[in-house]
């Protein structure tokens, strides 16, 4: 009897793992111990068995859906010093946490100069997004020309936009560094009037709204994104040190407030 048991257990443990059940499976002798001795009924370990399992199963699905948005890294909002950017607003950063400018189908436009963390939270935001099962994708202004260009190209614009058309939220880092001609303006025209009002959009730029004219060149296809990006969005504007730079200036701080201090000693105790 004691064979048929051990043998039975040995089964029920490779089903789940064949079932690709491993929090069930990591915690089924725990609760079959709690059967025996009365401390659980059977229906309420079957309920907290399979809870536990659909728990671990929304974190890997989460886990999936930030690995294959494409960020250039995983830092959070509570990662970011406020402190050393007094221009952001940390309740509004916060508030566009939450997530329901998606749900509003807004655009969020993170203006500044290099290095002021446009990037770190606007990946932040993202990765809270993939997290709560928004479909969510990353991706340089520069990939997205070349890779609207290509398909075009091919023959295949179309289903290209389609790709990008389809995320909730579309968020296209670091718009300004590149100059465009008519043709990338006119396909990056063609992606935002096809979101326009039914997704949400995240993108960063270290130019300034009135400097997109001389981005786009042509200020007819300027106006005509602006219009489209600006009557649902919040803009961001970013002022400030770098932000990649801030350990090396508080580095370099301590380091001549030691400098001071070690003078201050010396000048008045060093006769001694």
């Amino acid at each position: 009897m004691t064979t048929t048991c051990t043998s039975n257990y040995t089964k029920l443990l490779n089903t789940l793992e064949e079932l690709n059940m491993p929090a069930l499976r990591a915690n089924i002798s725990t609760y079959i111990d709690l059967i025996t001795s009365g401390d659980k009924n059977v229906t309420d370990a079957l309920y907290e068995l399979f809870e536990k399992e659909i728990e671990e199963k929304e974190k890997r699905t989460a886990l999936y859906a930030v690995k294959t948005a494409g960020f250039p890294f995983e830092k959070r909002l509570k990662d970011y010093d406020f402190s050393f950017q007094p221009s952001v607003n940390k309740d509004e950063i916060i508030e566009y946490g939450s997530l329901r400018f998606i749900e509003n189908n807004e655009n969020l436009l993170f203006i500044g100069s290099p290095g002021t963390g446009k990037t770190h939270l606007a990946t932040s935001i993202g990765i809270e997004a993939a997290m709560h099962h928004y479909s969510t994708y990353f991706i340089t202004m520069q990939e997205l020309i070349n890779q609207l260009k290509r398909a075009e190209l091919e023959n295949r614009l179309e289903a290209r936009l389609r790709h990008f058309q389809k995320y909730r939220l579309l968020i296209i880092d670091e718009l300004g560094y590149l100059n465009m001609e008519e043709e990338s303006a006119n396909l990056f025209f063609q992606l935002i009037s096809r979101r326009y009002e039914k997704k949400s959009t995240i993108i960063t730029s270290n130019k300034n709204l009135s400097k997109w004219s001389e981005l786009f060149k042509d200020p007819v296809i300027t106006n005509a994104i602006l219009d489209r990006l600006l009557h649902h969005s919040k803009v961001i504007q970013m002022i400030g040190p770098s932000y990649r730079t801030k350990d090396l200036i508080l580095a370099d701080k301590e380091s001549e407030e030691q400098s001071q201090n070690w003078y201050y000693f010396t000048g008045h105790f060093g006769k001694f």
